[in-house]
């Protein structure tokens, strides 16, 4: 398995020849990442092996916890290991496929940090693409409902103000005798 990353430190700093000079891995390559990044190597390095035999391997080989899933992703990303960083990436997105915002959240452990009017602004569409433009449609139209919501509530705030003035009292505003 060809690792451009560690190649380059042999080749250019002269690195990894012995324990007194040994390559020094990316901060993203953590023990754990490392022991499966090698079994994956392991497995592939081995001449003969069919097609089939290494897409069931592979298909085996990302069946850990999303958390594993995504450590995995980056350590193979800052070896520069492409074909992991392909099945890896390949395998995250079969997990969000479908899901929706919250549930995409919740399985990865992130916050809810956007407000409504972010999570409804436009997205870029630079291909031009019809579901993006349908998107951005129901999006403005989410805009809008959202506005008017917010206008009503405004409005029930408004409504809300009760005058507790006596009916002698506003009629003494009205008639302009504020002295009373």
């Amino acid at each position: 398995m060809f690792c451009p990353m560690i190649c380059r430190e042999i080749v250019k700093n002269g690195t990894g020849s012995s324990k007194n000079h040994a390559i020094a891995l990316p901060e993203r390559v953590n023990p754990s990442s490392l022991s499966l990044i090698l079994d994956y190597c392991r497995f592939h390095q081995v001449p003969g092996r069919s097609n089939k035999e290494r897409k069931s391997f592979d298909e085996k080989f990302v069946r850990i916890d999303t958390e594993k899933l995504c450590e995995l992703t980056s350590a193979a990303d800052s070896l520069q290991l492409k074909p992991l960083v392909d099945l890896t990436s390949r395998a995250l997105a079969r997990i969000i496929e479908g899901k929706t915002p919250e549930e995409i959240r919740d399985i990865f452990h992130l916050p809810d940090d956007l407000t409504e009017e972010e999570k409804l602004e436009p997205l870029k569409n630079i291909n031009d693409d019809p579901r993006i433009r349908l998107l951005n449609r129901l999006y403005a139209k989410k805009r809008k409902e959202l506005q008017e919501r917010q206008k009503l509530k405004d409005i029930q705030v408004q409504q809300e103000q009760k005058d507790e003035r006596s009916l002698d009292e506003l009629l003494c505003f009205i008639n302009g005798d504020g002295g009373m």
